[in-house]
């Protein structure tokens, strides 16, 4: 076998490999050995077939099969034996015309087929020790955590039926139609829908013409739809509700104590202190690593400058630009809301899709260096928080990963970066400033300025074993809408055309 390279550009490749007539045949032949004693062909006992005969009958499908064997198997051998790694699966070229392919298959013509791939960049590690970071860390105080305990209160608390007019505060349970110009409209009928009063739950107006009814009053209320109502045939629009009140309950009293715990499933209101206050440092503590990582990520991306694969950049800046114009187009915005133009749009995210690239491969190699895995219970348990994100799906989604190619990448991938972001943050200057909550959920204007590059898209991660060979090799970090507005998701409907 010849391997010729027959391009090298900057990080771009191309070989020539040719495989001799002569050592097609040779394999064909070792192919036909190998299956000569199960061959079935009628006027011939098992095992006596001649040769020839099986040549004539079977040597084309045999070629075929190893054409496409080669076609597989050779590529991945070829650039580790000239300690490569490809960014991409690389491409296979081969010949379309159909004589020279005849020729091949009767192992008349040698096998020649070209790869074309782009090499992953020498990555020399740099020192890390120089890179400071500020961690805020909220205290939480036990008024926050008693409020919190107090919104759980009141989800939990319960409701007795009254005879007199319904206030607010209190649950009705209704059947209501909806209709635009006198006629029904879709996902405007309910049954049985239970409302606080002033949960604010539907659309304004809509709960303020309930108060003072009764169990058992019919009434038409009118209402105006949000313009920014995310059914586009309902938005701005005005409408009528016809309202059957069946019940109407009055809220009891919340109290936080060891009965709230045990409808929880806690055994006391001190474990259910115990629980909210771990919660809400989670959720500060979620803010404050991404603040700590997007810190890291833009010293890191400070240190290293070099050639990013063109297929890899392609690859993610498809992933942004696709989201960006999802959020666009379900926000009901163009650029030019957001002050901007499609062309610098483009430019200013594919400067983001490069930087992303970047990081993922020096993370990548860092990690690789630094010999962190992933292990199988890490594995796991990430498909499982996956199954609790799809109730009902999950057969389907245990399929998906068993069957799809580099699914199970897409999970290993967040989990190896954020080893490594652990490992790096062992090697770093780390300081902890005690900050309020307001503090440490505004958005930095240094975030905003720069931040123009954060589509919310599911990034690809860097992917440590294999990272070198996808499209996934990139960092996660969060990307802004485009300029300075957000093109954010308007929320759907929370029960149905009525609710907000």
């Amino acid at each position: 076998m010849q391997v010729i390279e027959t391009r090298s550009e900057g990080l771009k490749r191309e070989l020539k490999v040719v495989i001799p007539a002569a050592d097609m045949a040779a394999r064909m032949v070792e192919r036909l050995e190998e299956v000569k004693g199960k061959v079935r062909i009628n006027g011939f006992r098992p095992g006596k077939v001649p040769f020839a005969h099986m040549k004539k009958m079977y040597g084309k499908s045999v070629m075929a099969e190893l054409v496409n064997d080669l076609v597989r198997d050779k590529p991945s051998e070829i650039l580790s034996g000239r300690g490569e790694k490809s960014a991409t699966q690389p491409e296979v070229g081969m010949t379309e015309d159909q004589a020279e392919a005849e020729k091949i298959l009767n192992a008349e013509a040698d096998f020649e087929f070209t790869l074309n791939y782009e090499v992953i960049p020498s990555i020399e590690l740099k020192d890390v020790s120089g890179i400071s970071v500020t961690r805020e860390v909220v205290a939480i105080d036990d008024k926050e955590v008693e409020e919190q305990i107090l919104k759980i209160a009141e989800n939990a608390r319960t409701f007795e039926d009254k005879d007199g007019a319904a206030e607010n505060g209190d649950r009705v349970t209704i059947d209501y139609l909806g209709k635009l110009d006198g006629e029904a409209f879709d996902g405007g009928k309910d049954e049985d829908a239970e409302l606080v009063l002033g949960s604010n739950r539907f659309i304004p107006g809509f709960e303020e013409q309930l108060v003072g009814l009764k169990a058992g009053d019919e009434k038409v209320i009118t209402v105006t739809f949000p313009a920014d109502y995310p059914a586009a045939n309902l938005a701005g629009k005005d409408a009528t509700f016809d309202i059957k009140v069946k019940t109407v309950a009055a809220p009891g009293a919340v109290e936080i104590n060891d009965e709230l715990a045990s409808k929880l499933g806690l055994e006391s209101a001190d474990k259910l202190r115990e629980v909210v206050r771990s919660q809400i440092e989670g959720q500060f503590g979620q803010i404050t690593r991404q603040k700590v990582k997007r810190q890291l990520l833009d010293q890191l991306d400070a240190l290293y400058s070099f050639e990013t694969p063109e297929r890899l950049v392609d690859a993610e800046f498809d992933n942004i630009w696709r989201q960006i114009n999802t959020d666009l187009e379900q926000a009901g915005k163009t650029f030019a809301d957001e002050d901007t133009t499609e062309e610098e749009a483009r430019a200013e995210y594919r400067k983001l899709a490069e930087r992303r690239v970047r990081l993922g491969l020096v993370l990548s190699e860092i990690g690789e260096k630094a010999e962190i895995q992933v292990s199988d219970e890490e594995m796991q348990r990430s498909l499982f928080e996956q199954l609790r994100q799809f109730p009902g799906q999950e057969r389907q989604i245990i399929e998906y990963f068993q069957k799809t190619p580099g699914a199970a990448a897409s999970l290993r991938a967040p989990i190896f970066e954020e080893k490594v972001v652990d490992h790096l943050l062992g090697q770093i200057s780390v300081t902890d400033k005690t900050v309020s909550k307001d503090e440490l959920t505004a958005e930095d204007e240094d975030d905003l300025l720069s931040a123009k590059k954060a589509a919310k898209t599911k990034a690809a991660k860097a992917e440590g074993e294999d990272a070198a060979q996808s499209e996934e090799a990139t960092s996660s970090e969060e990307a802004p809408a485009p300029k300075k507005k957000a093109a954010s998701k308007k929320k759907s409907a929370e029960d149905d055309a009525a609710a907000e």
